[in-house]
């Protein structure tokens, strides 16, 4: 008969575990994962939406935040000691070494978008609690199959104060930048 375990605690991983895993060989180097909240996490796999809505939604920040943010697509970013995520896209301050000693941590984020085909659910309740919980003001959840934006404000240690949902026809602007609107048309999949 097994006896009957009693478990009181998680081990949870640290960034630095992390980092020290992969250099190990313990993650394969394509194994698709990320670290949030101390926990190692497979990543859904991208449909062609995703990817299509990831591309058009780079290309369109890059082009309107031209000399004023970094755009980086499923690039780490550093949230606290246990969570470093690989967001869809991320606008990030421009950093002089390229980011090359260190990934963009909160301060350095300005905004990050998920994309969901699949994830919907888990970008929208589990992910956006632990972007809250790190202080990330401005969180936006693109989803393709209903063709809307989720936009995730006021961050607290228990979730975000607002959310509002936008319809494809409605525009929007980041809140480090208010002069530029994006439509959401723009980033969502071309069908026709």
């Amino acid at each position: 008969m097994l006896a009957e375990v009693c478990l009181t605690e998680i081990r949870l991983i640290t960034v630095a575990e992390y980092h020290k895993m992969a250099e190990a060989g313990i993650l394969d180097s394509d194994e698709r994962v990320e670290l949030i909240d101390g926990q190692i996490l497979k990543m859904a796999a991208k449909g062609t939406a995703h990817s299509s809505a990831t591309t058009r939604t780079e290309k369109l920040l890059e082009q309107r935040l031209e000399g004023q943010a970094w755009i980086r697509v499923q690039e780490p970013i550093r949230l606290n000691n246990y969570s470093e995520p690989e967001p869809d896209v991320a606008v990030v301050q421009i950093d002089p070494l390229d980011y090359a000693d260190h990934h963009p941590i909160v301060p350095e984020v300005y905004l990050v978008i998920e994309v969901a085909d699949s994830s919907l659910r888990a970008d929208c309740e589990f992910k956006s609690k632990v972007y809250a919980r790190s202080g990330i003001t401005d969180y936006w959840v693109l989803d393709v199959v209903q063709r809307t934006l989720h936009v995730f404000r006021e961050p607290t240690q228990t979730g975000y104060q607002t959310e509002r949902v936008l319809l494809e026809d409605a525009t929007i602007a980041p809140l480090q930048f208010p002069d530029v609107t994006i439509a959401i048309a723009a980033m969502l999949p071309k069908f026709h």
